[in-house]
Order: C-alpha cells, then structure tokens, then sequence
C-alpha cells in the first residue's frame, strides 16, 4: 500500500514539474492525444491561461486526494481506488459541463451577432470595421473575442489572422461556420453579403430554436442515466462508514466485484447517454 501511493504521489509530481519545464514553443503538430484532447477541451469551455500539462496535473492531484479520502474513510484499498477513479474525472467532467452551457449560450447569441453585422454594413462600415464594432455593442458574452479580434486586425492588418486568432479562440462550432461564412464574403466580395448574412441569421435562429426543444425533450433521460449510476456508488459511499461491512470489499474478490460494477455501470451509463443526447455539433471547420 506505502508503494501505490508513492507511485500516485510520484506520478502527480512528475506531472506538475513537467508543467512548469515543458517548451512553450511545442505547438498543436507535436502535441500528442491527451495534450491535444486537453487543449481543446479547455478552449471549449472558454479557460485560459491554464495548459493542459496543469490540467492533466489536476486530475492526478484530484485522484490522489479521493483515494486518500476514501481509503483513510473506510479502510479498504479497492473502495479508495475507484473512488480516486471518480475524483480525478471530475475536473473532466465540470469542464464538460461548463463547455456544453457556453456552447448552447453561444448558440443563442449567434443570429443576433450576425445581424449586428449585417446592420453594420448596410450603415457603411466594412466588414473588418462590422466585426470590430461586436465588441462594443454585441451581445455581453461575446464581446471579450470580437473586442480583441479588433485590437489584433488593427495591430497587423491582416484579416485572414485575424479571422482564424477568433475562431481559436471562439472554440465554438457554430463561430466556426459564421467565420469562414464571413471569409468566404470578404474574398469574393460583390453586393451579396447582406443578403448572407440574412440568410444565415435565419438558419442559425431556426436552428437553435430546434434543438433547445428537442433537448428539452430529451432530458429526462439524460438525467435518469446520472441518477440511476450515481445510485449505487452513493450507497457505497455510506457504507464506507461502516467498517465491519466495507471490510468485506478488502479482499481481491471485492475489488473484482467493485471492478465489474464500475465497468457495468460505465457502458450503461454511456449508452443511455448515446440513446438519449443529442449528438454535439462537431468543429468541421477549425
């Protein structure tokens, strides 16, 4: 047992001094899967300045913490571990949660972007000028991406950077399209822009109108899948209190058993979720 959580205390170490020595320079092309996975999952959900090095680093610690935790609780090395299991996906799972509320809330800000835009152009500005101006007068959470859009094209001069420095940092399907809507109208230019923008403010308000009833619709289900595998763990968790009961799990036949019903619970929890959610818009266009 002294050697496991050595190994855990090790690992998270490791971790949080690779943090602070690995080369800024490395970009996304050298990145690997986790890196590149974190990275994304932390510009979804609108967090900056933390890489993902720190991010991996906090799920350890997390994990570390909830194995501890648990063990000291109840005594038993495989009630800790899947415990500890649980703690490091949290850091996962909030930043999930908080880029599933951005992307909706987005969602809904798009077509009253979009003609913001299309206004702003019919008044005479260009559309460069058009997108600046979002971040004066554009809706409140969207403002920071366009305000610093305009600090970057005045700064260089160049619109496709700029363009593809927002959409990095817009991290949202739905951007994705209204930015290379917009590239594709300041390349090919002609008097067809307003009626873009028009067309496209209508598709992005008809569908985000669509999908916030069918997920509405959907949502029972969703939420029955947290309760339902929550449940058990809740009740393992109580019992953990109880010494002379949880000792029962302290043997390799308990952790087999805890084992097979973490992983029963996980395939059924990710295939009521798959049955009962929406499918996430996916960034085709980054």
């Amino acid at each position: 047992m002294g050697l496991l959580l050595g190994l855990f205390f090790g690992i998270g170490l490791l971790l949080i001094i690779w943090t602070f020595v690995a080369p800024a320079e490395n970009g996304p092309a050298g990145d690997g899967r986790l890196v590149a996975r974190s990275r994304e999952l932390l510009a979804s959900a609108g967090v900056e300045g933390v890489t993902p090095g720190a991010f991996v680093g906090a799920c350890v610690i997390t994990a570390i913490v909830g194995f501890v935790v648990m063990f000291v609780v109840s005594g038993a090395w495989p009630i800790g571990g899947v415990f500890g299991l649980m703690a490091g996906g949290l850091p996962v799972a909030l930043l999930r949660s908080r880029a599933r509320k951005r992307l909706a809330e987005f969602r809904e800000l798009w077509p009253d972007v979009v003609d913001n835009i299309a206004s702003a152009v019919r008044a005479g500005l260009s559309l460069s000028e058009a997108l600046a101006q979002v971040g004066e007068r554009g809706p409140l959470p969207l403002r920071d991406p366009f305000r610093r859009f305009g600090a970057d094209y005045a700064s260089t001069g160049r619109f496709a950077d700029s363009l593809d420095r927002l959409k990095a940092r817009l991290a949202d399907p739905v951007g994705d399209r209204v930015v290379e809507a917009l590239r594709i109208a300041r390349e090919v230019g002609g008097g067809d822009l307003g009626r873009l923008l028009r067309s496209l403010s209508t598709f992005l308000r008809d569908d985000a109108r669509t999908r916030s009833e069918l997920e509405s619709r959907q949502s029972w289900s969703v939420n029955g899948a947290r309760v339902a595998v929550a449940a058990p763990w809740l009740v393992l968790a109580l019992l953990s209190f109880q010494g002379d009961v949880i000792q029962r799990y302290n043997s390799p036949m308990g952790a087999l058993i805890i084992a097979i019903g973490a992983v029963v619970c996980l395939i059924a929890y990710r295939v009521m979720l798959r049955i009962g959610r929406l499918p996430e818009p996916e960034r085709v266009l980054r």
